[in-house]
């Protein structure tokens, strides 16, 4: 279900809670979420969507890609860009990124995995996890 993208920078800036194999409709609604909005968004954390617990989806070359409790265990090569967001106005702002990064995550089957991710994928995946984290660029 398509859900209402929340702009209260309070909210957005709690942490989020482990997510379990309970959230899968969380993971369902993000994505549809994400889809009605893929003309401005390539990626989303539950936060955007009300729900603190940590799932992100994003746009992973074309293909929709759905983590559990992702987090970062290796990164590399630093850079610094700017992002928008769709929660928050005001336009781009400067962030520090990584061009490569490697990430731990639970599949919708609660199996963990690990990939190293590079280029825009990593840059999306880092600003998702800062989201769970409860960091705001």
């Amino acid at each position: 279900m398509i859900k209402e993208i929340i702009h209260d920078p309070m909210f957005l800036s709690m942490r989020s809670e482990p997510a379990d194999s309970g959230d899968a409709q969380t993971a369902r609604d993000l994505l549809d979420t994400l889809a009605a909005n893929k003309e401005t968004c390539v990626g989303m954390a539950a936060n955007m969507i009300g729900v603190l617990k940590r799932i992100i989806v994003f746009d992973n070359g074309g293909e929709y890609m759905t983590m559990f409790n992702p987090e970062i265990i290796r990164c590399d090569k630093p850079y610094s860009t700017a992002e928008g967001c769709l929660s928050l106005t005001g336009g781009p702002r400067p962030v520090r990124r990584y061009k490569s990064i490697k990430v731990r995550w639970q599949d919708e089957s609660s199996g963990t995995r690990i990939k190293t991710f590079t280029g825009i994928p990593a840059q999306i995946i880092q600003h998702e996890i800062d989201h769970c984290n409860g960091i705001l660029i």
